[in-house]
């Protein structure tokens, strides 16, 4: 199966989620799948809660919340990448990062792109 690379580009948390459940329906198909986030979107990547975050809506509406969506994601095998430059900018390091999240930069993901389909959200 055609494997899938997502890219998100801002720290927008609709687009993370809309991005994490395609991923995570691509990984149940059985397709390879990477989420890489781009720049300021490593925030979103954190384990710290944020001033955006709707866990209480989601969970009163039966869904995970950004970090359980994450976990999701992980469980099911998607590899989640954290961009090198967007760490830096925002003075983010790998131990405030989700378990589990790579470090990486656009030059390598695309080199290893091979025949993914490439979506950006």
């Amino acid at each position: 199966m055609t494997g899938l690379t997502v890219i998100v580009t801002t720290p927008d948390r609709v687009r993370f989620r809309a991005g994490l459940t395609l991923a995570i329906a691509q990984r149940a198909l059985g397709g390879r799948v990477r989420l890489y986030c781009h720049e300021a979107s490593v925030a979103l990547l954190t384990q710290a809660l944020r001033d955006d975050d709707d866990s209480a809506a989601l969970a009163s509406a039966g869904l995970p919340d950004r970090q359980g969506l994450i976990a999701m994601a992980q469980a099911n095998g998607v590899t989640l990448i954290a961009c090198q430059t967007g760490m830096a900018m925002m003075g983010l390091a790998m131990d405030g990062l989700a378990d589990g999240v790579e470090a990486g930069g656009m030059m390598g993901l695309l080199a290893d792109l091979g025949d993914d389909r490439l979506v950006t959200v």
